[in-house]
C-alpha cells in the first residue's frame, strides 16, 4: 500500500504552507496586489508586536516596486482614505504615484488629501526622501497650489492646526500664486509675513472669519470672547489656547461637532464645561450628550463603532453617566448600517498576546508608547460582538492556545460585549482552534462559514511543532477541509472562511485562490472600517466582493 501520510484524500486538496510569519509559524504569502492591500488598510507606520515602523516602511516599498500598476496604486490609495479612513498609507501612496504617473496622481490627489492633515503628511514624505524625492517636483507644486487656492477658508484655517511640518512650510514651498487679494491675506496671515508684505491686499481684505478668530484672540473678557465665539464657525482648536475661562470654553463646546466632542470629553471635563459653579451643568451635559449620539450625524460621518469604545474606555470617572451612556447609544447606531448574514457564523475571537498591541502601534520601539489606547483586541472583540448582534444565532470562540466557552447575551450592549470578549486569553496563537471547536462542539450544526478576526500570526498547533496541519499546510486548512465536508452534510453547499486582518503582517493562514483560480472559498480582508462589513457579507451570499477586487471596483 502506498504512504497514506502522503497519499491521503485531504492532503490532496490542501496547498502547503509557503512561507514562515513573523511569529515563525507557517503561513501563505498574500500575492504582491493583496498584500499591499493588506498593508494599506492596516498600517499606520507604528511598532507592532512582531516588526517595526521601518519594517512597515520597507515593506510597503518593496511591495509597491513588485505592483506595475499604477492604476490600481491610484486605486488603492483612494480605498485606503475613503474606505478604510487611513492616513498615512494614502498619502504614501500618492507620494509614490507622483513619481511613477502624474496624471493619476493628479487625478486622485484631492480625495486622498481631503483635508488639511493628509496634506501636510503628504509634504512631510515628501520632504522626507523616503519615496525617492526630497522636494515638490513642479507637477506636485502644481497639486499643492490647486489645493490651496481652492480650498475654504475654514479648510485652510483647520490645517493651521498642527506643526513638524506646518502649513506655513507648505506655503512657503509650494508658493501658490493668489487667486484674489482676499486668498492673498489669508495666505500672509497663515504664513505671519509682516502686513506691508501683503501689498497689493491688506488687513481689510483678510476674510471675516480671519478677523473675528483675531478679535476673540485679542478680547480682555471670557464674556467678549463668549460672545463672539458664539458665531465663529472654525475649528475648536483655534480657540482653545487663548480662551479665559470655562464661559468661553462652554462657547466654544458648541461649535464643536459630534468626533471632537467625542474626542475632547477629558478636555471639556478639565475646563468645568460639565458644572455649574459646584453643581452639575445639567443644560451643557444633555447638550453634549444628545450630539454625541445624533444618529444622522453618526450615518453620515466617518466615525467607526470603535472610536466609541475609545473614548469610553479613556473617558475619566468624573464624565457624567449620561455622557457615557450616549456613547453606548452611538456604538449601537454605528453597527446600526452592519449586514444580516445568510446564515449564521462561527466567530473565532483572537485573543493572544500579540492582539494585545495598541491597533496604531508604537511609536516609540523601547518605550512602547501606544499611539492609542485601542488594543486589536479591543477592536476584534468589537467586531465579533457588532457581528454577533446582527446575527444572534452565530457563536463566538475567543481564542489563544485554547479555546474558551464564552457564556454572552447577544442583546446586551456592543460595548459591553466587546468589552468582555476582549478579557479572554492573553498567551499564543493557534487559529485553528474555532474550527477545531465546530468540527467537535458544534459538528451538528449548520454555518454559513465561519469568521477569524486575528493578527494572522499562528504558531502552536495543539500535539504539532509551529502550527502545520496535515501535507505541510497550516492547522487552519486542515481543519477548514473538515468543516466543509461536515456542513456539506447539513445542506450547506458553498460554506466560506473569511479571514479579518487588524495588522500589517502580509501572510494569511488560508489562501486565497490566485488568478488561475482554484479554490473559491476563502476570503482575506485587512481593516477595521465598517467596510469590511459589507465586504463580508458579499463574499457569503456569493463570490462578488473579494479585497483585491473591492479595490480595482474603486472608480477614479
Amino acid at each position: 500500500m502506498a504512504n497514506k501520510s502522503l497519499f491521503s484524500s485531504i492532503t490532496s486538496v490542501l496547498p502547503p504552507a509557503t512561507t514562515v510569519n513573523e511569529a515563525g509559524g507557517p503561513a501563505y504569502k498574500f500575492p504582491a496586489k493583496h498584500a499591499l492591500a493588506q498593508l494599506a488598510a492596516t498600517g499606520t507606520f507604528g511598532n507592532v508586536f512582531y516588526a517595526s515602523a521601518h519594517d512597515q516602511l520597507d515593506q510597503l516599498r518593496k511591495l509597491i516596486d513588485e505592483v506595475d500598476d499604477n492604476e490600481y496604486l491610484a486605486k488603492l490609495a483612494v480605498y485606503s482614505r475613503e474606505r478604510a479612513y487611513m492616513k498615512d498609507m494614502p498619502a504614501a501612496l500618492l507620494v509614490t504615484l507622483s513619481t511613477r504617473d502624474t496624471a493619476l496622481m493628479h487625478k486622485v490627489f484631492d480625495r486622498v488629501a481631503d483635508n488639511g492633515r493628509v496634506l501636510r503628511t503628504v509634504f512631510q514624505m515628501v520632504r522626507s526622501g523616503q519615496f525617492g524625492r526630497k522636494g515638490l517636483s513642479s507637477s506636485l507644486q502644481r497639486a499643492f497650489q490647486r489645493w490651496l487656492n481652492e480650498a475654504s477658508e475654514g479648510k485652510l484655517l483647520s490645517a493651521s492646526i498642527g506643526n513638524d511640518p506646518s502649513l506655513r512650510d507648505v506655503l512657503r514651498m509650494a508658493r501658490p500664486t493668489p487667486k484674489d487679494n482676499a486668498r492673498r491675506s489669508l495666505f500672509g496671515w497663515l504664513t505671519d509675513k509682516p502686513v506691508d508684505k501683503w501689498a497689493p491686499a491688506g488687513v481689510a481684505d483678510l476674510p471675516s472669519t480671519v478677523q473675528s478668530l483675531n478679535a476673540f484672540r485679542s478680547a480682555d473678557t471670557a464674556e467678549a470672547q463668549a460672545l463672539i465665539a458664539g458665531d465663529l464657525q472654525v475649528r475648536w482648536d483655534l480657540l482653545a489656547d487663548t480662551a479665559k475661562g470655562p464661559l468661553d470654553w462652554k462657547a466654544i463646546t458648541r461649535q464643536m461637532g459630534p468626533q471632537a466632542l467625542r474626542m475632547n470629553l477629558n478636555t471639556l471635563l478639565r475646563h468645568d464645561v460639565f458644572k455649574s459653579g459646584n453643581t452639575p451643568d445639567n443644560e451643557m451635559i444633555d447638550y453634549v450628550a444628545g450630539r454625541i449620539a445624533d444618529p444622522e450625524a453618526i450615518r453620515r460621518s466617518r466615525q467607526f463603532p470603535y472610536q466609541f469604545l475609545s473614548a469610553y474606555l479613556n473617558a475619566a470617572d468624573e464624565i457624567p453617566h449620561k455622557i457615557k451612556s450616549a456613547l453606548h447609544d452611538a456604538a449601537e447606531i454605528a453597527c446600526g448600517n452592519i449586514p444580516q448574514l445568510p446564515a449564521p457564523v462561527i466567530i473565532g475571537l483572537d485573543t493572544s498576546g500579540s492582539m494585545g498591541m495598541s491597533v496604531t502601534g508604537w511609536r516609540a520601539r523601547g518605550r512602547r508608547s501606544a499611539v492609542s489606547k485601542m488594543r486589536c483586541v479591543d477592536v476584534a472583540a468589537l467586531f465579533t460582538a457588532a457581528i454577533l448582534r446582527r446575527n444572534p444565532d452565530s457563536v463566538v470562540v475567543p481564542f489563544d492556545t485554547r479555546a474558551y466557552h464564552a457564556k454572552i447575551d447577544p442583546s446586551d450592549s456592543i460595548l459591553s460585549l466587546s468589552a468582555r470578549l476582549s478579557k479572554y486569553g492573553g498567551g499564543g496563537t493557534d487559529c485553528s482552534l474555532p474550527l477545531v471547536e465546530a468540527n467537535k462542539r458544534y459538528a451538528k450544526r449548520a454555518f454559513a462559514g465561519i469568521i477569524l478576526v486575528s493578527d494572522n500570526e499562528s504558531w502552536i498547533k495543539s500535539g504539532r511543532v509551529y502550527g502545520y496541519g496535515r501535507g505541510g499546510s497550516t492547522g487552519v486548512m486542515t481543519e477548514w477541509e473538515k468543516f466543509k465536508k461536515t456542513q456539506r452534510g447539513h445542506g450547506i453547499v458553498d460554506p466560506k472562511l473569511v479571514c479579518i486582518d487588524v495588522a500589517p503582517y502580509g501572510n494569511t493562514q488560508a489562501p486565497e485562490p490566485d488568478d488561475r483560480g482554484g479554490r473559491q472559498d476563502i476570503l482575506n480582508i485587512g481593516g477595521f472600517s465598517d467596510a469590511v462589513f459589507n465586504v463580508v457579507s458579499s463574499f457569503l451570499e456569493s463570490d462578488s466582493g473579494r479585497f483585491v477586487r473591492e479595490v480595482e471596483a474603486v472608480e477614479l
